[in-house]
């Protein structure tokens, strides 16, 4: 695997010409590296994945035992012996109660064999009745889940997907670790903290439902998945992908939009990040006190501090605001906060009521729910009316908690919700990328 991180990190040295095929190869052997056996029967290989972002619990069963009868997807993982015809016992369970194997993925361990199954079963079929089945059959420390469209995807091209956003940008590392893992909390340690104290050897250490692993800018990244443990197989890809994050270094995409406020001006809106700090501080020193008391929830004595943070590309994404003279005039940020997503807003005193917090929200919201984001949450005061309204103009479910003048609006992101937002954005007039 170190062979694949040196090669994709020589070839994107050459320049923007080459990423399509780095991330292709480097994907590609990441996932046939990892990938072995992969079972189908009855109807072949799965139907190619709804990428529309619509979750449907249930899928019609071409073919089936009868017209019109529904059946449901399972991710299913369970451990069998390592002796021959153990599997095949297991299959064989599976087909007496019509459950289609979509696919199969093996993790070897030690003792026995962790595989990995995507069903198609009987939609009447619960998941108690689905583990009673391996259960009966041999398999041991079964776990069920119920699956979706996406998971239809085979685990190459899902593998491929992950490494070529990786690529592209580094704040993608933790959204990667997420969707390659599973459901999962990931959370990155700045140098000197916890278990971020020299703790972690340089190949990272697995310990049963927590893995952690050295962050290419130091400190360390940990995922815990409390529900399911970890398999050195899923470990070792997990390292791979952030050996080929530190093999990139830091990248932010270039792409930004030059928008015209109601007012008449010209901003242009763009990613941030750390280089954005000097200009990012002085913004801060130009807003007032009230409106650093809204974004910060009380005093703010050392900015720097803060935005140091903020900007990190491995804590989640920042967009800026800038006029025709480069000044930064308002940021927004979307940060990863173990399985939960925060937004915030800052806009200069001067700038503000010009629609550029409603801009800043609307695409961050889409940043989230691009992600798989199931829902974003803002912290502010309850008299910051203007946040308040930007959250109710995206047009999607809310909910309001309000505890000693603190107010947090969380936002609904599942397909259904997002069908109907007003996700805002300003009049784009011109595009540089």
């Amino acid at each position: 695997m170190p062979d694949v991180t040196d090669a994709v990190a020589h070839l994107f040295e050459h320049g923007p010409a080459v990423p399509a095929v780095v991330l292709a190869s480097v994907a590609a052997l990441i996932a046939t590296a990892r990938f072995h056996t992969r079972w189908s029967r009855g109807h072949g290989q799965a139907p190619p994945a709804d990428d529309t972002g619509a979750r449907p619990p249930t899928a019609e069963r071409p073919g089936g035992s009868g017209p019109g009868e529904g059946c449901a997807l399972w991710r299913m993982r369970t451990t069998v012996r390592d002796a021959p015809g153990s599997l095949a016992v297991l299959c064989a369970a599976l087909a007496d109660r019509r459950i289609d194997i979509l696919s199969l993925q093996t993790h070897p361990l030690a003792e026995g064999t962790v595989d990995e199954f995507l069903l198609r079963a009987p939609g009447e079929l619960s998941g108690a009745e689905l583990a009673d089945v391996v259960t009966t059959a041999g398999g041991a420390h079964t776990w069920t889940e119920r699956a979706d469209a996406h998971d239809l995807v085979d685990a190459p091209t899902r593998v491929l997907r992950l490494a070529a956003r990786t690529a592209l940008d580094t704040a993608e590392l933790p959204l990667a670790l997420r969707q390659l893992l599973g459901r999962c909390t990931i959370r990155s340690l700045p140098p000197g903290t916890g278990a971020a104290a020299g703790a972690v050897p340089p190949e990272g250490a697995l310990e049963d439902t927590v893995l952690r692993l050295r962050a290419p800018e130091g400190g360390v990244i940990s995922v815990e998945r409390p529900h399911l443990p970890f398999t050195p197989a899923e470990f070792a890809r997990a390292r791979a992908l952030v050996e080929l994050d530190a093999r990139l270094g830091p990248r932010v995409p270039r792409g930004r939009d030059v928008l015209t406020l109601s007012a008449g001006s010209d901003i242009t809106v763009r990613r941030a990040d750390p280089r954005d700090l000097p200009a990012a501080k002085a913004m801060h020193e130009r807003c007032s006190a009230r409106t650093l008391g809204m974004r910060y929830h009380g005093p703010v004595g050392d900015a720097e501090r803060y935005l140091n943070h903020l900007l990190s590309p491995r804590f989640g994404r920042t967009l800026a605001v800038q006029t025709a003279s480069g000044r930064i005039v308002g940021l927004g940020h979307l940060l990863w906060d173990g399985d939960e997503t925060e937004v915030a807003l800052l806009v200069e005193d001067g700038w503000q009521r010009r629609g550029i917090g409603g801009e800043l929200l609307g695409r961050l919201v889409a940043m989230a729910a691009e992600a798989g984001c199931e829902s974003v949450y803002a912290v502010t005061q309850a008299s910051n009316t203007g946040m308040v309204a930007a959250m109710r103009g995206l047009g999607l479910p809310l909910d309001y908690q309000i505890e000693e003048g603190t107010l947090v609006v969380t936002a609904r992101l599942d397909p259904s919700a997002r069908s109907a937002a007003r996700l805002p954005y300003g009049e784009r007039i011109g595009q540089e990328r």
